[in-house]
């Protein structure tokens, strides 16, 4: 992806917002009135198997259009918002030399950032980041999570306590370079500027509805199989994966440490948390363009932003 820009080629489309807002069917209007392709940014729509849990939409459902950087890791490996970004980067720029326009779509908002963003990764330490990942295991993530709160504020304000590999790498971060992390987060400053980000507008209560209804709908649909199914492949030693929302929760039940209602429960809760977490970071974006989820002309009111 070029860093000034790519002459003639077709603009870069995100469409961001909260979980359950209606994020991938305006993906999939834009991508089929724009002539695109999706790719996905969903950090744990990268896993293959990990289907229901995630809401990752079936191919009988996708319309036809192609769908990106799906089902390109095992639940045992580690994701890598670095190796992502040079990933969506080459999948973005070979789209537009064929005359096709990307349509990004996912609820990792990092994972957005890093590939629209100027956004250089600051380096790693495997004894540095061994030994919070061993602090990690002894005292848990709200624990970890307060620790960064005493160093590093308003990262600590960006990541959920739940969120333990984030948590490290923060820490990672500020031990290395003796900055704040949120220093090294990206800058409000595209890489490429014929980048366009559409935001899918919902009111909370609306919103906790839905994903409530959607929550319901995952267990009802076999969540809990399709755990039970993942941990037989390794998933409990996925540093990544295993912490998904609703996966998380699913084993602990299946570990016989809660009731299926509670794990129902406490994916609920933290899927609302995760939820205002990414309203909150694309609401301080001035670049994004809202739409309203139930306005009919939704799509129309996208396509004038992008092709004003």
């Amino acid at each position: 992806m070029a860093e000034d820009g790519r002459e003639g080629s077709p603009p870069i489309v995100a469409v961001v917002g909260a979980t359950a807002s209606g994020k991938t069917e305006l993906s999939l209007d834009l991508a089929e009135r724009l002539g695109g392709e999706i790719v996905n940014t969903d950090a744990m729509q990268q896993y293959a198997g990990m289907d229901v849990g995630t809401a990752k939409l079936p191919v009988a459902e996708r319309r036809g259009i192609a769908h990106h950087l799906l089902d390109v890791l095992r639940v045992t490996e580690a994701a890598s918002v670095a190796v992502f970004q040079q990933q969506a980067r080459a999948v973005i720029a070979g789209l537009r030399d064929r005359g096709v326009t990307p349509v990004l779509v996912g609820g990792s908002a990092l994972y957005t950032r890093a590939v629209l963003d100027r956004f250089d990764f600051p380096g790693t330490d495997d004894a540095v980041r061994g030994r919070w990942e061993a602090e990690l295991d002894r005292v848990g993530s709200p624990a970890l999570h307060a620790v960064l709160a005493g160093r590093d504020p308003e990262a600590a304000a960006g990541i959920l306590p739940e969120n333990g590999r984030r948590i490290v790498r923060a820490l990672e971060v500020i031990e290395l370079t003796g900055e704040p992390y949120s220093a090294s987060l990206p800058r409000l400053e595209y890489a490429d500027p014929h980048t366009v980000q559409i935001g899918v507008d919902i009111d909370r209560d609306e919103l906790d509805r839905r994903i409530e209804a959607r929550v319901d709908a995952m267990f009802d649909s076999g969540l809990v199989d399709e755990v039970r199914r993942l941990l037989d492949s390794g998933l409990a030693q996925g540093r990544t994966a295993a912490r998904a929302i609703g996966y998380r929760e699913v084993a602990a039940y299946l570990g016989g440490e809660t009731s299926e209602d509670e794990a129902r429960a406490a994916t609920k809760a933290a899927t609302r948390r995760f939820a205002r977490r990414q309203d909150s970071w694309f609401r301080k974006d001035p670049r994004v363009v809202w739409v309203r989820h139930d306005d009919p002309r939704r799509v129309d009111a996208a396509v004038a932003a992008i092709e004003p």
